[in-house]
């Protein structure tokens, strides 16, 4: 099955899906090592199509061997850079794009694919998520500093989004947190709800952090 096709008015999309230990948020950098036949198949065509495919939080499995369960919403990843190997292997560099949900999953080609409907937070726009933002902004901005001064970041971050998704979506990509708790964030509907819960974790963070 490929293209787009209509389903109780919402469109479908038939995508490759890369099962991983690790959640993609919109707009955040993914660096992978692409060493398995099939997904040097699966990237092989992104190349040549020039299409993404989708990153899905592994549930069950391993990302090596035999096809691993996943959770149903995952995020695209649009490839920024390839560098071939003499090997036939591949270092890509790729960047988040929007969300989607996954409908259901074939095998019919040698790596997963998924058909899927796009998931977009709802809401993302207004006075009440403007303020939501500012309340998680210097949180974000200790945290990371925090880390910074620990070397496990390149430099202390003074400037973050003024977008309160791409906030959103940079705090999720850069809390300290199992993977599980980062999908649960994905996973949220609305954007004035995903930034609340994030709050609330940095605040967690913040109070196991005084103690280190």
């Amino acid at each position: 099955m490929t293209g787009v096709c209509r389903k109780d008015a919402v469109a479908l999309q038939e995508i490759p899906l890369f099962p991983l230990n690790t959640v993609l948020f919109p707009g955040m950098p993914l660096r992978l090592y692409i060493f398995e036949p099939r997904y040097k198949l699966m990237i092989g065509d992104c190349i040549r199509n020039k299409t993404p495919f989708g990153v899905v939080l592994i549930r069950s499995g391993q990302e090596v061997g035999e096809p691993a369960s996943t959770y149903t919403v995952g995020t695209l990843a649009r490839i920024t850079e390839v560098r071939r190997l003499p090997n036939g292997e591949m270092d890509i560099m790729t960047r988040g794009d929007q969300r989607f949900m996954i409908e259901q999953t074939h095998t019919e080609k040698p790596y997963l694919s998924g058909i899927t409907h796009e998931f977009p937070l709802e809401d993302s726009h207004g006075p009440v998520i403007d303020a939501a933002a500012r309340r998680l902004a210097p949180l974000v901005r200790s945290y990371l500093n925090f880390f910074a001064q620990l070397g496990e970041l390149d430099q202390r971050i003074d400037q973050l989004p003024d977008d309160p998704m791409m906030l959103a979506c940079l705090t999720g990509f850069t809390l300290n947190v199992p993977a599980k708790d980062k999908q649960q964030l994905l996973t949220i509907p609305d954007l004035l709800t995903m930034l609340r819960e994030e709050r609330q974790m940095l605040l967690r963070e913040a109070a196991i952090l005084k103690h280190l």
